[in-house]
């Protein structure tokens, strides 16, 4: 059996016609009657009752078209569908973000564009730091991440590089220290500070001690947290100050101050990363729109 023997037994029953069909579908009568006998035969039922007043369904016939049109309709959405994933915009995309980059600014305007362009496409967000992203891009568990990144990409990784965030000074509002103006890294020097293990991602780290020792403030470290919101939870607790990337400007805590630092800065470029063998048209169009964006 072949789409085709249902889509000529449709136009039959639904003309009770040979002749109207096989003008509806576009073929001879001889044809259609043929394809229906062959139809019938393969059933081993019959499906019209032939009388000299035309063509009648029989039950068999009637719930045989009952269920024939299901199968099409489902044929239909399916091919709908595949052509909406085809070009993008419907399917699956699951996308990493350094949580601080998604407070505001480019990253949440990227995805309220996607959405609007491509609602049917669900979109699974995934807080990570940067190294747990790459790892899980170059594993297959991401289709794409929002990154800081120090140095070549991995292998096999295509990045965007989007825009450059910088450090800021979080201090306690205890602290009452003036946040009108710049403060020199050297005139921290002895207060404590919050930072993260250096496992967390090694690279940032070094870059980090590296920056506050050129500008002449070895960090007094008197505790260590995985993610900048559990160290400024700490902050905002009175433990220490931090330095932390700019972005969180864009959800201040509210028993923390940012300060500006005069002498120390650490350009933190932010980029999108995913893998060069991808093959999921719903990144491609997430890729067409950061384009349109930049």
């Amino acid at each position: 059996m072949e789409l085709r023997h249902l889509r000529y037994f449709i136009a039959v029953a639904e003309h009770e016609s040979v002749r109207l069909a096989a003008k509806r579908v576009n073929i001879t009568q001889p044809a259609i009657s043929r394809q229906i006998q062959y139809l019938e035969e393969e059933l081993g039922v019959a499906l019209f009752d032939r009388g000299p007043r035309g063509l009648r369904l029989t039950a068999a016939g009637a719930l045989y078209l009952a269920e024939a049109r299901k199968v099409l309709t489902l044929l239909e959405a399916a091919g709908r569908s595949a052509r909406l994933v085809a070009a993008g915009q419907e399917g699956q995309l699951r996308i990493g973000f350094v949580e601080n980059a998604g407070w505001d600014g480019l990253v949440p305007e990227l995805f309220s564009r996607f959405q609007r362009e491509a609602p049917g496409v669900r979109v699974e967000l995934a807080p990570l730091n940067t190294p747990a992203q790459l790892e899980e891009l170059t594993d297959g568990r991401l289709d794409g991440g929002f990154v800081y990144l120090f140095g070549p990409a991995p292998a096999g990784l295509h990045v965007r590089p989007l825009l450059e965030h910088d450090v800021v000074l979080a201090v306690p509002c205890a602290w009452n220290l003036p946040t009108d103006a710049p403060v020199h890294a050297r005139d921290l020097a002895g207060r404590p500070f919050i930072t993260f293990p250096r496992h967390t991602y090694p690279a940032y780290y070094d870059r980090l001690i590296g920056a506050c020792q050129q500008a002449g403030l070895t960090l007094n470290v008197v505790q260590e947290v995985s993610t900048e919101a559990a160290i400024l939870s700490l902050v905002s607790a009175g433990i220490g100050a931090a330095i932390v990337n700019s972005a969180n400007r864009g959800r201040p805590p509210a028993l923390a101050r940012f300060i500006e630092l005069a002498d120390l800065s650490i350009p933190l470029p932010l980029a999108f990363a995913c893998l060069d063998a991808a093959h999921n048209p719903a990144l491609d169009r997430f890729l067409r729109v950061i384009d349109s964006a930049s």
